[in-house]
């Protein structure tokens, strides 16, 4: 199989020249069959997203960019629509499994929101030469008939989209296995998704011609940093190391801050077969048992890994900082490092907590590290002060046995140690930022739009319920009109996000206040147009610290390349922030939908326990739990609520009994039973049992 079809490299593009009369968006599509479309501009009249009924959705794919007219506008802004054409297919293949009817052949799409099932005609179903199933660990299966493959998880390349809503049609390209053998799971939401999973031959060819010592010529060309005690600081299971860190006190009082990054662009050039590749992963995939790298192992793990004790290649920001945490000078330059350590986050902290064995251990290294903790801590008073967010959530780990399967799900560690390095990634990015932005160069910048004043809103009507306002003294909540709410409402600025976060800090309402303040706002993306970073309330942003791992990086370092040799570096910034935006998106889903599942599994032999939980939304058809320390979500249906009728009153956004007018709110603490769970839609189904004392 091709590790992905080139129709994926025309995301972003219509196939269609735009027609004044119709109006183009992508199409989602509910599981129940209908859909809506996202208009890409402004729609005259239109509020909201425009609905379309379940015959009209069928005549497209969830995912996919459709032409449409409005069939219908309602008083109140409310649209319905029909579609005219497709003019970009979001799936040239799909995963799921294989079904033998009496009327045919047929592969039922593992994503329910793809509706229509996918008829694989005779001749069509059994891949050339029988079949490998194309799965890490597993043991080949041979297939000979349709019988065989009856009840298989399949790709099927999608031959013929059919008319108006006709059945596709397509063939057999890939058998995975059955539904419940081990890791298929990760194999469907690869192939769901669309990630680029196999590298071409001749991106394996380039890789592995890439040779291993550094010459002698490029050294030379290079600031030599190889006898400064320069550190990776990770995570214990890190295979590759993007970023190295020194920091000095000066005799002027102020820090130096050195922040070496892997060199990728002197080994992934410009067009080579790594780098298209590359652009079209746009990122490395990261799931709980495996990765699925953006650059082959050989430079991913090796050569542009900043392995201890061996010479590398970076590109360096030099940075000196005031005691106001101020850059007053910076400097960036091509350079070579040889790193004295490669240290985890445990061990740093440990160092730092006094740990007599560790300290002992990297005696030489200690006190650099009180340097590096003082300085952190200084950069990071500066962007509070400023207004940046920093919210400090805890991360699910999930846990697996020595045979791979998931044993729990617990907090992931954090502490001081990666503090350190995010303040000093931040700082780097945002001097290679405004530096290329000074300088006048085409650049891309990450950046982060303010948020959706209606969703500020309901955060605020949420937010008054337990005392709080992201502006104390304001006018109350329920004067402002949503419709009416403009981008300078005092309501949207970082700085009162900031303070509301600071405020909540360790209080028991923290991690509902916070989940619901990100909710609140929009995701950050790339873009070649610079509009600031709301939650960092930076002016200039952008990623630079992790080429190994983001495409975007690997673009920033050809500029700043460039400008470093006083040329200017050519390429559409545009079309690659938006592929690269998308790319994310599309890991990131992946990444969720994986670990949402593997808690569905986890939990089905749990039915029946009861767990601690908290109320972390509500809904006209009952209310969505936490589980405690456990980061897993269910349902509790209302009519499933004991001893009344309950009603859900979207005003105060509270489930309330008719008679006897008990309520359940956001950030209720409560006890639930696990009821059910579906392990085809991934949901668990909770019975309420009692509020916690």
């Amino acid at each position: 199989m091709p590790s992905h079809p080139k129709g994926h490299l025309q995301r972003g593009h219509s196939q269609k020249k735009k027609s004044p009369r119709l109006i183009y968006g992508k199409l989602s599509v509910h599981r129940d069959g209908y859909g809506f479309v996202t208009p890409e501009e402004p729609v005259p009249g239109l509020k909201g997203d425009i609905y379309l009924g379940k015959e009209d959705a069928e005549r497209a794919m969830h995912g996919d960019r459709v032409a449409l007219r409005i069939k219908r506008m309602e008083r109140d802004g409310r649209a319905h629509g029909e579609i005219v054409e497709v003019a970009e297919r979001a799936h040239l293949s799909i995963v799921g499994e294989f079904r033998t009817r009496r009327r045919g052949n047929f592969v039922v799409p593992h994503d329910e929101r793809i509706r229509q099932w996918i008829e694989i005609p005779e001749g069509m179903a059994i891949p050339a030469g029988g079949v490998s199933v194309n799965r890490v660990g597993a043991r080949p299966v041979e297939v000979h008939s349709e019988a065989d493959l009856d009840g298989m998880i399949v790709t099927a390349e999608i031959v013929d989209y059919g008319d108006d809503g006709d059945r596709p049609a397509g063939r057999i390209i890939e058998v995975l296995g059955r539904p419940d053998d081990f890791g298929i799971d990760v194999e469907i939401l690869i192939r769901a998704h669309h990630i680029p999973h196999q590298f071409p031959e001749d991106v394996l060819e380039q890789a592995r011609s890439i040779p291993g010592p550094i010459p002698e010529a490029e050294i030379t060309k290079r600031r030599d940093f190889r006898e400064y005690d320069i550190v990776t600081i990770d995570g214990e299971t890190a295979r590759d190391f993007d970023d190295a860190v020194w920091v000095e006190r000066l005799p002027n009082g102020h820090w130096a801050l050195h922040v070496h990054i892997a060199d990728v662009s002197y080994y992934v050039r410009p067009g080579s077969p790594i780098d298209r590749e590359a652009m079209l992963r746009g990122t490395s995939v990261y799931f709980p048992d495996r990765a699925v790298p953006m650059l082959p192992v050989e430079l991913s793990t090796d050569q542009c890994s900043l392995r201890p004790h061996e010479d590398r290649l970076v590109m360096s920001a030099l940075l000196e900082i005031d005691n106001h945490g101020d850059v007053v000078a910076q400097d960036f330059t091509r350079g070579v490092i040889r790193s004295a350590e490669r240290m985890t986050y445990t061990a740093v902290h440990k160092v730092l907590e006094g740990d007599p064995e560790l300290t002992a251990r990297y005696a030489a290294l200690a006190p650099r590290f009180q340097m590096m903790r003082e300085l952190a801590l200084l950069l990071n008073r500066k962007r509070q002060r400023r207004g940046s967010i920093d919210f400090d959530l805890p991360e699910p780990l999930l846990e697996f046995d020595e045979f791979g399967e998931m044993t729990g799900v617990t907090r992931a560690p954090r502490n001081i140690a990666h503090r350190l390095i995010e303040e000093f990634m931040l700082a780097a990015n945002e001097a290679v930022a405004a530096h290329i932005e000074a300088a006048g160069e085409p650049m891309i910048f990450r950046i982060h739009d303010r948020p959706d004043p209606k969703r500020v809103i309901e955060f605020e009507e949420i937010a008054t319920q337990f005392g709080y306002s992201l502006t104390p003294g304001a006018a109350p909540v329920k004067k402002f009109k949503t419709e009416v709410v403009a981008l300078d409402n005092p309501l949207l600025t970082s700085r009162n996000y900031q303070k509301l976060v600071a405020k909540i800090e360790g209080k028991p309402e923290e991690r509902i206040l916070s989940y619901l303040m990100l909710r609140s706002l929009k995701q950050a993306r790339y873009s070649d147009l610079n509009v600031g970073h709301f939650a960092l309330a930076a002016t200039s942003y952008t990623h630079f610290t992790s080429p190994i791992r983001r495409y975007p990086d690997l673009i920033v370092h050809r500029i700043l390349g460039g400008h470093l040799d006083g040329k200017r570096y050519e390429a559409d910034l545009h079309a690659i922030a938006d592929q690269s935006s998308d790319a994310e998106r599309r890991a990131a889903e992946a990444e969720r939908e994986l670990v949402e599942w593997k808690k569905v599994k986890f939990m089905i032999d749990r039915v029946g326990d009861e767990f601690d939980a908290l109320i972390i939304s509500t809904t006209r058809f009952g209310f969505f739990v936490e589980l405690q320390d456990m980061f897993i979500e269910g349902l509790v249906p209302l009519d499933t609520l004991p001893g009344d009728r309950f009603e859900y009153r979207e005003n105060v956004r509270k489930i309330m009994g008719v008679r006897n007018r008990r309520q359940f709110s956001i950030g209720d603490q409560v006890i639930v039973r696990l009821d059910r769970v579906d392990g085809v839609e991934k949901k668990l189904t909770f019975g309420f049992v009692r509020f916690k004392k």
